[in-house]
């Protein structure tokens, strides 16, 4: 049993107001990478877990991660021995521990069905975890996870993604944000909500991690449609309007930074 944990970006993310359990009210836009981390299972008589990967370092203590917390919340049988090629950077504003728990929610769903409680269980897990197990553009309100799917024009659209490995928080960020409301998302197609939406963490993620104003400039220089912060940072994506394009940009960026992350993929 194989499945993929889709990178998630946010297309846009805006930041409405602080709620009263403490919680920031958000609107933001899920889209999802073709590409990410993968997620492996195989019956077994209990759960084990093992980590390989470009990033499987970062994970200190495997089980305890979100994919052992996923595994804890799903009837799978006795026991599953999994193993997570851990792609995607981490604390990146990728989503990557909530793709990694959707893969899981996916793979049970396969062999065993979800319970009708599978979003409630998801959302315990964390805010991005239900969008992720659909892994489908959508609209996300309240902490992210109250969520409408919409049809998106930008399916099949070349991205690139960017990060100059440097771990960012989530915490430090909203904590930083400015306070100000400065309006919901647009309506319209993905492309529309996309292209005149914005991050509202970018300023705050940039002041705690200054090499992310270096990404999005050097993204900002590659004919890209759109260039923008994921999350929380300190990803960022660039999307372009051809292949040969994307490729071009990451090669350019490649000479000038070796030293950065980067994945090149296409809008699911």
């Amino acid at each position: 049993m194989i499945e993929t944990a889709f990178a998630k970006i946010n297309l846009a993310l805006h930041v409405r107001r602080r709620r009263g359990d403490g919680y920031h009210g958000l609107e933001t836009l899920f889209a999802f990478v073709d590409a990410g981390d993968v997620v492996s299972a195989k019956p077994a008589a209990r759960d084990e877990l093992r980590t390989v990967g470009e990033f499987a370092r970062q994970l200190t203590d495997p089980f305890a991660n979100i994919v052992g917390s996923a595994l804890k919340a799903l009837s799978h049988g006795p026991g599953w021995a999994v193993t997570l090629e851990k792609n995607l950077p981490v604390a990146a504003g990728l989503g990557g521990g909530s793709a990694d728990a959707g893969a899981v929610f996916r793979l049970v769903e396969a062999q065993f069905g979800l319970p009708a409680d599978w979003q409630q269980r998801a959302a315990k897990l964390g805010a991005d975890v239900p969008a992720c197990v659909r892994s489908v553009t959508c609209i996300g309100r309240g902490t992210g996870t109250e969520l409408t799917e919409v049809a998106s024009d930008l399916t099949g659209t070349p991205v690139l993604l960017v990060n100059p490995r440097v771990p960012l928080s989530t915490g430090p960020v909203f904590a930083g944000w400015d306070g100000i409301d400065r309006g919901p998302l647009p309506e319209g197609p993905v492309s529309a909500i996309a292209r005149e939406g914005r991050n509202d963490l970018e300023p705050s993620a940039i002041a705690l991690c200054p090499p992310i104003a270096d990404v999005l400039a050097a993204l900002a220089q590659t004919k890209a449609v759109l260039a923008r912060m994921s999350g929380s940072g300190a990803t960022c994506f660039a999307l372009y309007d051809s292949t040969a394009r994307r490729d071009a940009a990451a090669a350019s960026i490649k000479a000038a930074h070796p030293d950065w992350w980067q994945l090149s993929g296409n809008l699911r």
